[in-house]
């Protein structure tokens, strides 16, 4: 999606243009590295609001990490992928969310923590009693809105960086999405623990 350049994911727009930002001043500091620091960030949020702590939380940063190194990984690979022309762009942009929207689907189908972003809508929709998919359209609108200030505060209104139509258009519909994806799986397997871990990861 960032190669597509419509606009990344409202969830991780604050953290791609914090890289941006920041890469001016300090070149090493990458994508990857902004995700898990703003994840660390919003564990510690999360923890404030629900007034408590497990120490499976600490596990959804450790997969924070590892999404971060992959993706910067990642963003290396793809950077050799020509992607220039608009019917090239609208193809990466469509499998870039339609791929997020299927890892996130699994993710809360596992007792595997998911990164924090998850995790919050998870713990936070579960304690108010909100509809986790209603809950999540709500998150990713708050995370846009969030970007578009950040790149206003960062670049200036007359050149907006990370936030574009395509991270409006996937504000709107990456709830539902994610939903479609979930009714699918469920219609098409038959998710259940297959390692007795799961009391282990919920701690």
């Amino acid at each position: 999606m960032e190669a597509a350049n419509f606009g990344v994911s409202m969830i991780v727009a604050p953290a791609y243009l914090l890289h941006l930002k920041l890469s001016q001043f300090l070149p090493f500091f990458t994508f990857g590295m902004a995700e898990y620091s703003l994840q660390a960030v919003l564990l510690l949020l999360l923890i404030a609001v629900l007034r408590r702590f497990k120490i499976s939380y600490l596990f959804s940063f450790v997969t924070a990490v590892i999404y971060g190194l992959v993706l910067d990984l990642n963003m290396f690979a793809v950077s050799f992928i020509p992607c220039e022309t608009i019917p090239v762009r609208v193809i990466f942009y469509i499998v870039g969310m339609i791929l997020c929207s299927i890892g996130v689907s699994m993710f809360f189908h596992t007792y595997i923590s998911p990164e924090v972003y998850e995790l919050f809508v998870k713990e936070a929709s579960s304690k108010y009693g909100v509809d986790i998919h209603k809950f999540k359209t709500a998150y990713d609108c708050v995370s846009c809105a969030a970007a578009i200030v950040m790149s206003f505060c960062f670049f200036g209104s007359g050149h907006f960086e990370g936030v574009k139509a395509g991270t409006i258009l996937c504000a709107l519909i990456n709830g539902w999405m994610i939903g479609q994806c979930t009714r699918i799986l469920e219609s098409k397997f038959e998710f259940r623990d297959r390692l007795h871990l799961r009391g282990f990861f919920e701690k």
